[in-house]
């Protein structure tokens, strides 16, 4: 395939609208950026639209197997400049390479039983949101609940954050009030988390299946939020901070 080497181009102009969440809610599709993520991207299984690579920023053999993989599941593959690929990503030095991928929805239905779970309430942060990911993964939870709206999951900061865990989560979109309809019928224990709560972490022994529940990082939980959770606890804490 051709090397594409207009930033006028009509796909470039299109792929690089991807960089604005207005387009990225129109188009139903974001950026994953880095050999690493793109790697994850692929082997986690979303739909990915294209691929595009700058040749003379790529030259390790694992981007050279990476490319070879998606040419073997029938992956577009779009060869850019040098310059075409600098105005696509977010970073001064980028590795040359990213992938336009279409964006998932999954609902309750689609979530496995009796699995832990986290909720977070309108997160504010998008390093936050990656953070938290990627401690999911670390302990092995594998779904997130993200309430009453926040920070864009698909922003650029949360993939790059998350260090392309959030390819493996189960992550629902919904209300407050639909998420607690939901943890009534389910049977699920709900944790909440409170600066001012009697609990600590050290000495709670959750009844699985469980979600632990976090609030906004600015304001917490509210008193109607706390009200709906089977017990609140905190994380003790030295010094002056509260959290």
């Amino acid at each position: 395939m051709d090397i594409l080497t207009s930033t006028s181009n009509p796909y470039i102009k299109h792929v690089r609208a991807l960089r604005q969440k207005k387009s990225r809610a129109e188009f139903e599709s974001f950026l994953v950026e880095g050999i690493t993520h793109v790697g994850e991207v692929i082997e986690a299984g979303w739909n990915v639209e294209s691929i595009l690579y700058a040749p003379e920023l790529l030259t390790s053999n694992f981007a050279k197997e990476l490319l070879a993989q998606a040419g073997n599941r029938q992956l577009r593959l779009q060869p850019v400049s040098v310059a075409v690929m600098e105005t696509l990503t977010d970073k001064e030095n980028p590795q040359g390479i990213l992938a336009v991928v279409k964006q998932k929805k999954i609902s309750f239905k689609d979530l496995r039983a009796d699995v832990n779970a986290v909720a977070l309430v309108s997160p504010q942060d998008p390093g936050n949101l990656g953070t938290i990911l990627r401690t999911m993964d670390a302990v092995g939870v594998d779904t997130l609940f993200l309430l009453d709206g926040g920070v864009e999951l698909f922003h650029p900061t949360v993939i790059r954050a998350s260090m392309g865990t959030l390819f493996w989560k189960s992550i629902v979109h919904t209300s407050f009030n639909e998420f607690s309809q939901w943890i009534r019928k389910s049977g699920y224990q709900l944790i909440g988390t409170s600066a001012k709560a009697d609990v600590d972490y050290y000495t709670l022994i959750p009844k699985a299946p469980w979600v632990l529940l976090l609030g906004n990082e600015q304001k917490g939980l509210s008193s109607e939020q706390t009200a709906v959770c089977d017990v609140t606890l905190s994380l003790p804490m030295h010094g002056r901070v509260s959290s």
